[in-house]
């Protein structure tokens, strides 16, 4: 297995992105295998690492298709649902709660 390069915090050379800015510009990985990474210190723990891929070998984003845009729509929908008492909440239940607010504290509902 051949090691990839390892460059300091902004130093890579041109050429090289990392997934959020091949998506900036409308791009994907493609496949590709990383190519190399950054590496930015930090005191007392590990670096954080940021993966980089070829620019040149990146892929156009696949365009979203009607079907993907219903399949999308009909989950953020479902996650409006309160599983409780059934109704459209409004915004997305959270997830530590599990239901709407109105269903987790009916005692404080029925005060205000």
């Amino acid at each position: 297995m051949a090691t990839v390069p390892v460059y300091r915090w902004r130093l890579a050379p041109d050429g090289y992105a990392t997934r959020r800015q091949l998506r900036a510009v409308g791009l994907r990985p493609g496949g590709q295998d990383v190519a190399a990474q950054l590496e930015r210190p930090r005191r007392r723990r590990e670096p954080l690492v940021a993966y980089l891929y070829r620019v040149d070998r990146a892929k156009p984003v696949r365009p979203m298709t009607p079907a993907k845009w219903a399949a999308l729509a009909k989950a953020n929908a479902a996650r409006r649902i309160c599983p409780e008492c059934r109704r459209d909440a409004g915004y997305v239940i959270p997830p530590s709660l599990g239901m709407c607010v109105t269903c987790a504290f009916p005692d404080e509902q029925r005060a205000a």
